[in-house]
């Protein structure tokens, strides 16, 4: 196996979590809301747009907090969350970039 080939392996692993947190629907959900919301939105509002407890978005506020698709941002006594899928964006690209090259040195 070449060298590329391992690399691009790798990349494949590397974005694993990335890719799973976008397999929940409410994650996705989430993002969205965030997205339509570049100020930010707290729990309970996320809560009200969607049929979950607070407890259960703000578990997945955390899990997507975690990979990097969103940040909070204190404003007075609460959290709101906003949309920074900067990092898995890159890591993402990279791999789309690594993939595309293997194709084309393959021709």
């Amino acid at each position: 196996m070449s060298q590329q080939t391992e690399d691009v392996l790798q990349q494949f692993k590397d974005c694993i979590p990335l890719l799973e947190m976008l397999t929940d629907e409410n994650r996705q959900a989430i993002i969205i809301l965030l997205a339509q919301n570049k100020s930010g939105l707290n729990v309970n509002t996320i809560s009200g747009h969607m049929n979950l407890s607070r407890p259960a978005v703000s578990h997945h506020l955390k899990v997507l907090k975690q990979s990097g698709y969103i940040k909070s941002e204190k404003k007075g006594v609460e959290n709101y969350y906003v949309l920074t899928v900067r990092k898995p964006l890159e890591q993402l690209k990279s791999l789309i970039t690594s993939v595309e090259d293997a194709c084309n040195s393959a021709q």
